[in-house]
């Protein structure tokens, strides 16, 4: 349990500038390209888009974003652990409430959190943080939740 909540805690101290928010609308895309000087590389598919950022440091940050204009899920690869605030928004705080039958840590670099409506997936080690986070009743009725990666 207390390794559990150390992890929880430092993922939530993240040290990398904001994007857009889990579960907040498409339009904090731009804001966010601008004020990182990043690189948004915007791909569509039939039922969703993809906002890439990427910035000079080599984070790259995917929003998914649904017909409706929501950002259903976010993935990121970054040479620092990214701010789980600024990423997940309102949904932080189901991360840091996560029971322990809803959390699993791997070999201490990574965890695992699934509640009723918001997965979390994290790996990591120096230099190299990977992972995910949606929502799946946000996610576009003829999307997988493979697609958030």
């Amino acid at each position: 349990m207390k390794i559990t909540l150390g992890v929880l805690l430092i993922l939530t101290l993240g040290t990398v500038p904001a994007w857009a928010v889990l579960g907040q609308y498409e339009s904090s895309v731009s804001v966010d390209q601008q004020y990182l000087r990043s690189e948004d590389r915007v791909q569509a598919f039939q039922a969703y888009k993809v906002h890439q950022l990427t910035t000079t440091n080599g984070t790259i940050v995917r929003e998914y974003i649904s017909p409706k204009g929501l950002v259903f899920g976010v993935a990121w690869q970054a040479p620092f652990m990214p701010s789980m605030q600024q990423l997940l928004g309102s949904y932080i705080t189901k991360l840091q409430t996560a029971t322990p039958t809803q959390t699993h840590v791997q070999h201490m670099r990574g965890v695992i959190v699934k509640t009723n409506d918001f997965v979390f997936v994290n790996h990591g080690h120096l230099r190299l943080w990977k992972g995910s986070a949606y929502v799946p009743s946000l996610i576009p009725s003829n999307v997988s939740v493979e697609v958030v990666r």
